[in-house]
């Protein structure tokens, strides 16, 4: 069984993938941050959950925005279990609105939430995988980075995209270590997270208002018809199923890529293409050893 930390574990994908990890009888850390304030009651259902299932789920002070949080919380999962395994990047952050009427300032705090943070932890994290010449790094992605996209969705899908691009380098740069690399992604579940209900919008209300004459109500247009896309028997917890089974395969056998998009945006389809003709270049400048990790 892992050690597992996993990032933005207080609600929606990384709630129910800490719990259904534990329940496989892993030992996971559910990152969160403010845990003696706003997340205090998703600290309170996680240590409910460990104590009515008789699992070892814990909730660790993490805030990917600090680099401090990030290292204080690998150093409390090493210190009370002597390893960490499995690190999952899924916290992230989901605006709506015109991209023009999003401030620079916006964009950068998305982006350092999404993207950023991704790196603090890896920083924080990643010396202790190498040192052990083993592990696993999930990044929680999105069909957006090349599935069809609707509008007034763009800042987070640039954040997203750039997070997909960071994990396929971290991929190959951490191979000669041991490490493998999985990236999960969820197409847009409309039900079962809180993505949409929390999503922020644009500071520049003058700018909305102006495109809301060329196009009123169009977020709640793109809402609906992808609500109308999603089947009936979709269930946003196949995305933390589906991420056990990853953790569970043995190492060097686990995909690279795992799509779970019962709306069948297309993605499946073009990273089949882009991750096919990255693995061609890799073996035409001799480096096809990057694409698997090294087993000791």
């Amino acid at each position: 069984m892992s050690t597992i930390l996993i990032s933005g574990a207080s609600s929606g994908f990384g709630a129910l993938t800490a719990r259904a990890l534990a329940d496989a009888g892993h030992t996971v850390y559910a990152g969160m941050r403010d845990l003696a304030g706003r997340n205090a009651p998703a600290a309170a259902e996680a240590k409910a959950h460990a104590a009515e299932h008789g699992v070892d789920l814990r909730a660790v002070e993490l805030d990917v925005a600090s680099d401090e949080s990030a290292r204080q919380a690998v150093a409390t999962v090493v210190g009370e279990q002597n390893r960490l395994d499995v690190l999952i990047h899924n916290a992230g952050h989901m605006v709506t609105g015109p991209a023009e009427a999003f401030t620079p300032e916006q964009l950068a705090e998305l982006y350092d939430t999404n993207v950023v943070g991704t790196q603090r932890l890896n920083r924080a994290a990643l010396p202790v995988l190498r040192g052990q010449n083993d592990g696993l790094v999930v990044w929680v992605g999105s069909s957006s980075t090349r599935g069809g996209t609707p509008p007034y969705l763009a800042p987070y899908f640039a954040a997203k995209a750039g997070m997909d691009a960071l994990a396929q380098s971290y991929a190959l740069e951490l191979s000669r270590f041991g490490i493998e690399t999985t990236i999960v992604v969820p197409g847009a579940f409309t039900h079962g997270t809180n993505h949409f209900a929390h999503s922020g919008s644009p500071a520049d209300a003058a700018v909305v208002a102006e495109y809301e004459q060329k196009y009123p109500r169009l977020m709640e247009q793109v809402a609906q018809r992808l609500s109308e896309l999603e089947p009936g028997w979709a269930d946003v917890a196949d995305v933390a199923r589906a991420i056990v089974d990853v953790v569970g395969t043995e190492k060097g056998r686990r995909p690279f890529r795992v799509h779970i998009d019962p709306s069948d945006d297309g993605s499946v389809v073009v990273n089949a293409v882009a991750d096919r003709v990255r693995a061609e270049l890799l073996r035409r400048i001799g480096l096809d050893d990057l694409l698997h990790p090294s087993v000791a």
